[in-house]
């Protein structure tokens, strides 16, 4: 395993290699509040089956990658760090494989830039236009999203140090619970990870096109935030080939909870 060290503009990404040199390039992209670490379970298999495999640690995760304002973590942005990444590794194209946050960024890059694009894999998140739709109509989804109005407010950092973090992990390894606190624990982090809330804009969809890169999407049916609705609507949104699976009994923290079960999905989709 390398650690690298990749400019991005005038931020700097910390990330985990993994992998021949030479292998076809695997992003992973991690989801809050989490970090590359999120992946540990998946990266060997995916190296081991020749995969050059790179995790780096998000805008705002990364210690020399936290802005200050809210508006530097709107989502074109984020989409442009995971560009400068792939330049970076001087891979025109790659295997690009998102959880949560991750997810929600991968489906906007493969909107915005599908030439850089070998596959699609969303981890839990649906399309943005489904999930746009399922907010507007669907009752349950709403519930379950209150969580994003709530987390806006400016006492949310407060709340979540004093024991809320802990508390969203549910079905997540302890060893993992421990190792995301401890990142959210350093000076802004948190911060800046919630700040991926506050920057969320209906404006992101203007222009939000089908997706034509082939697609797996990975759903779990105990997932609390992301309910059946948008889940199976999203097909609907590709145009490419598309598959979806659902993992039962599994909860949101698919990477950390259902690494064996994600890892073979994976391998047959790259493939």
């Amino acid at each position: 395993m390398e650690t690298l060290r990749i400019p991005v503009g005038q931020l700097v990404l910390d990330a985990v290699a993994v992998g021949p040199a030479d292998g076809p390039p695997v992003v992973l992209l991690h989801g809050f509040p989490q970090t590359s670490w999120s992946w540990r379970g998946v990266w060997p298999v995916l190296a081991d089956a020749g995969f050059r495999v790179v995790a780096p640690d998000l805008r705002g995760y990364s210690p020399d990658a936290r802005p200050d304002a809210v508006e530097d973590y709107r989502l074109p942005l984020l989409v442009d760090d995971v560009v400068g990444v792939l330049d970076h590794l001087g891979a025109p194209t790659a295997h690009v494989v998102g959880h949560d946050w991750g997810a929600a960024i991968a489906w906007h890059l493969a909107a915005r830039r599908p030439e850089r694009l070998r596959t699609l894999t969303a981890v839990s998140v649906p399309h943005p236009v489904a999930f746009a739709e399922a907010l507007r109509g669907d009752p349950d989804q709403r519930r379950r999203s209150q969580y994003m109005r709530d987390w806006r407010s400016p006492d949310t950092e407060r709340a979540m140090l004093d024991g809320g973090l802990a508390k969203i992990f549910g079905g997540m390894p302890e060893e993992d619970v421990e190792h995301h606190l401890a990142v959210m624990r350093e000076p802004g982090a948190l911060t800046a990870a919630l700040a991926y809330y506050r920057a969320q804009s209906l404006a992101d969809l203007d222009g939000f096109g089908p997706i034509t890169t082939p697609t797996l999407y990975v759903w779990s049916d105990e997932d609390r935030a992301l309910g059946p609705v948008a889940a199976h609507a999203t097909g609907d949104h590709v145009a490419g080939p598309y598959r979806f699976e659902v993992l039962h009994g599994v909860s949101h923290w698919v990477p950390e909870q259902a690494a064996g079960r994600l890892s073979s999905l994976l391998l047959e989709h790259l493939r």
